[in-house]
């Protein structure tokens, strides 16, 4: 949806790059996992989580949440990917149990099988492809599935942190209202719920 999409492929996004380099401190320094799990405690209703439920957790870092959403989908699964090898390095020493692979969403994947719910947690704005993304993302959805975008931000903090942040991800923007239409429309999903205010984004849609 804006020059991002022009950029080389995954193999040369200077965000793998950026995203290796904090993995170590990411924990720490960038946000606190118990306090993001604490908050999504509040907010689970809006992901319809539910015992034996397949979740695909797109752009998981370190996997602050991915235990959680193991937590709430048992004795379903939780298949966790990222494109950054250092962060899911970290994620699994964490021994959560869930399966975590090596992936770029802007990039065609492997048969991963179809999921209840496909979320990007406080990761949509990386995509350096989000139109691709969104297309692909829509293929993993099963029967009655849902996709969601979730922040716990507002959509204006969102990009002007990362524009204040700089480097590479420098203009990693949340869609407007209308971009999201665009995007929605082009991967084939219907919008079901959007809630954009100064302390929580949420998109919601099906097939």
């Amino acid at each position: 949806m804006n020059e991002k999409n022009n950029e080389m492929n995954a193999g040369l996004d200077r965000r793998v790059a950026f995203f290796d380099a904090l993995a170590t401190h990411w924990d720490d320094d960038e946000q606190n996992p118990i306090q993001t799990v604490e908050r999504l405690r509040s907010l689970e209703d809006y992901l319809k989580l539910a015992p034996g439920r397949r979740v695909l957790e797109v752009g998981c870092g370190t996997g602050q949440i991915t235990g959680w959403l193991m937590e709430k989908v048992a004795p379903g699964s939780v298949t966790a990917i990222d494109f950054s090898a250092e962060m899911l390095a970290r994620a699994k020493q964490k021994n959560i149990g869930a399966t975590f692979m090596q992936m770029d969403i802007c990039s065609p994947i492997p048969p991963i099988g179809l999921f209840d719910l496909v979320l990007c947690f406080h990761s949509f704005p990386h995509f350096r492809d989000q139109t691709q993304a969104m297309k692909t993302m829509s293929g993993l959805l099963a029967p009655n599935g849902r996709f969601v975008v979730m922040h716990l931000a507002g959509s204006k903090a969102i990009n002007h942190f990362h524009d204040n942040a700089g480097g590479a991800v420098a203009g990693d923007h949340l869609p407007d209202e209308q971009g999201w239409k665009h995007l929605l429309n082009t991967a084939g999903l219907k919008q079901e719920l959007l809630i954009d205010r100064e302390d929580l984004f949420i998109l919601r849609a099906y097939a």
